[in-house]
């Protein structure tokens, strides 16, 4: 199995990397999962103060989960993916059960920033976007697609996303065996992993 994992800042662009991978491949053998699914579940908390967690720190990942779960699917082995709820901020309850293929890709803001998740990756890549192209993308989903205001986007980029952006995320480009620019349309990046990918494809058949 070849695994590859996707990190970059939020709002860079990784999902958008991702999708373009998987339109030019054969999608059966291709498995997706997003660290957004591991997300530690605090139901002992007040919907209030899950709000105004801090997720974008590595803390905030169930990476033991995520890990155990790389692990099974790398052993031939289902996993129960847990659903992950933004609005709520916790997990739903329901899960998705995620037969082994031959290529995982792993993406997410932080998954670089794993230690022992990092030893699991055959390939790991970075997409990087510019900081005002990442906010303004950020507010975008957020005010659209996760019902926040923008004050409430702006706050939280301030307080958490940036510091946080610095502290961990960048430097887990470091890690990195790719480096993606984001900012253009980066057909070139894209065709050398699906290259990687197909050729991983075609050993396995």
């Amino acid at each position: 199995m070849l695994v590859i994992g996707i990190a970059g800042g939020t709002g860079s662009g990784k999902t958008t990397v991702v999708n373009k991978i998987l339109q030019q491949l054969n999608l059966e053998g291709v498995n997706v999962l997003s660290q957004d699914n591991y997300y530690h579940d605090n139901p002992n908390l007040t919907l209030s103060e899950r709000e105004v967690l801090n997720y974008d720190h590595p803390k905030s990942i169930d990476f033991e989960l995520l890990l155990e779960h790389v692990k099974a699917l790398k052993n031939h082995q289902s996993i129960e993916q847990p659903i992950y709820s933004f609005v709520t901020h916790s997990r739903t309850g329901d899960h998705v059960t995620v037969e082994p293929r031959s290529v995982l890709i792993v993406e997410g803001i932080l998954v670089l920033t794993n230690k022992e998740l990092l030893k699991e990756f055959d390939l790991k890549v970075f997409v990087h976007a510019d900081s005002d192209e990442r906010l303004i993308r950020r507010i975008r989903r957020d005010t659209q697609e996760r019902g926040r205001d923008l004050q409430e986007v702006l706050h939280r980029y301030q307080t958490t996303l940036k510091p946080m952006h610095q502290e961990f995320i960048e430097p887990s480009k470091n890690e990195a065996d790719l480096i993606v620019p984001n900012m253009k349309q980066n057909s070139v990046a894209i065709d050398f992993l699906t290259t990687v990918i197909n050729n991983s494809l075609k050993k396995v058949h």
